[in-house]
């Protein structure tokens, strides 16, 4: 990927990041060519030098079926919204702007461990549940639901595991523009009504993240 120094991210952000996102399209390139898959994903930080993301699939899905060829990659998406020149303080000043766009990315790449495993998936599908019910005012919990429906359900899945080897993260949120650029582009977001990206923005011009 690349990242000009602007839009560098730190070790610490990312991984707060990849802790938060809660989602990721895995690719893996196969002997049939490449093959992606949109997953929920539990972070493990325990798991590994660097970490593993951990997911499931339905077992009608081919792609645990077809070994990758070398890495495979998880791309995983922040914030994104389009930028419009017309928040830029510097717009009045001199007229030199153009639109953007700002987003944060990772793209997360490692070695894919298939998991036919029962108590590995029991295990993963309640941590995946806990997490995504946890700020609800009444949880959902998979002892909810009747043992026999669960069992049925995990015999439909394969666990898929992605233990990292590298990351490479971009975080696109003007840290390149001026303070009063800055300041429009988190106003104007907010005054669209995109609280997530506003934040984003304040959050990277605090962090000074690339300096």
């Amino acid at each position: 990927m690349y990242v000009p120094r602007h839009f560098a991210v730190d070790d610490a952000t990312t991984a707060e990041f990849l802790a938060g996102a809660g989602a990721a399209h895995l690719v893996t390139a196969t002997a049939e060519g490449l093959v992606a898959t949109r997953l929920p994903y539990v972070w493990a930080p325990e798991v590994g030098a660097h970490g593993a993301l951990q997911a499931h699939v339905a077992r009608t899905n081919d792609q645990w079926r077809r070994p990758p060829v070398g890495e495979a990659m998880a791309i995983v998406h922040g914030p994104d919204a389009y930028v419009t020149p017309s928040w830029y303080a510097t717009k009045a000043e001199h007229g030199r702007v153009v639109p953007t766009w700002n987003y944060v990315t990772a793209h997360v790449y490692g070695r894919l461990v298939v998991h036919d495993d029962e108590d590995w998936l029991a295990a993963h599908v309640r941590a995946l549940t806990e997490r995504f019910e946890a700020a609800r005012p009444e949880p959902w919990a998979v002892d909810d639901a009747p043992p026999a429906f669960v069992a049925g359900q995990l015999r439909a899945v394969v666990g898929l595991e992605l233990v990292v080897t590298r990351v490479e993260a971009k975080a696109k949120l003007s840290q390149n523009r001026s303070d009063a650029d800055r300041a429009g582009v988190a106003a104007g977001f907010a005054s669209a009504g995109d609280a997530r990206m506003a934040d984003a923005v304040r959050a990277a011009a605090s962090r000074k993240v690339g300096a």
